[in-house]
């Protein structure tokens, strides 16, 4: 029987893209005021992903690839050691301003029917976790009270589509991965990672979202409000499948 539905966070629940343009905002006016040898020298551009300094950051320090927490505070860092700061000023700064950023990041707007969809697989008596390689304390959102246990890839060490994020929530819960549902948008990071482990997986992709390839995922929504009956629709499926 399914007893857990584990959840990707961003573009799932919520639209990632305007929360991190927003935080990042909040982040470069407090840089301006905090370390104005900083904005001198860089553009918000720069903090955004595939930018030429996250990438030259990467190359010299791959070992922190998984983490967006550690690219972000290692990139502000180093950004203030290049303008001038010494290196204790740089690394009090980058901490500072990670906290300023950070308050922003969960400042989210929840997708339509997304609290509603949560409550109701409460309500069912699911228990509910987050699995996401962002950065997010889904404990500091609006829906943190729904939720059971959180990992993500700072805390795991290895971001979806590795298997250890997965593995962590089934010791955690001591489920069997037919036991669980994980709902993402994401083909690969979340449908076809869950997947391979023999988890149920449920693909939400969104009006206006647009992948190259579609996920074969056990099954599809296109709204929130259709996610509760979804996993119902599983339940049923596994415990067929335990009768065979």
């Amino acid at each position: 029987m399914i007893k857990c539905v584990t959840f990707d966070l961003d573009d799932t629940l919520w639209a990632v893209d305007p929360v991190i343009r927003q935080a990042n905002q909040s982040l470069w006016q407090w840089l301006e005021m905090n370390a104005p040898l900083f904005t001198a020298m860089h553009e918000v551009s720069d903090m955004a992903e595939g930018s030429e300094l996250r990438r030259s950051l990467l190359e010299k320090y791959p070992e922190i690839a998984h983490s967006l927490s550690l690219i972000r505070i290692k990139l502000l860092e180093r950004g203030c050691v290049a303008a001038g700061y010494s290196e204790a000023e740089a690394i009090n700064l980058a901490e500072r301003a990670f906290e300023v950023f950070m308050q922003g990041r969960h400042q989210v707007e929840l997708f339509e029917h997304a609290q509603a969809a949560l409550e109701q697989l409460r309500q069912q008596g699911y228990l509910i976790g987050a699995l996401s390689n962002g950065n997010a304390d889904v404990s500091q959102t609006l829906v943190g009270h729904l939720f059971d246990f959180q990992y993500n890839a700072d805390t795991v060490g290895s971001a979806k589509p590795e298997p250890e994020m997965f593995q962590q929530a089934l010791h955690h819960t001591g489920l069997r991965p037919e036991q669980v549902v994980h709902v993402g948008d994401h083909p690969i990071n979340d449908v076809q990672a869950a997947r391979q482990l023999g988890i149920w997986t449920v693909w939400v992709n969104l009006p206006g979202q647009e992948w190259p390839q579609p996920a074969v995922a056990d099954h599809t929504v296109q709204c929130l409000s259709q996610l509760p009956a979804a996993v119902e629709g599983l339940k049923g499926r596994a415990a067929q499948r335990a009768t065979l």
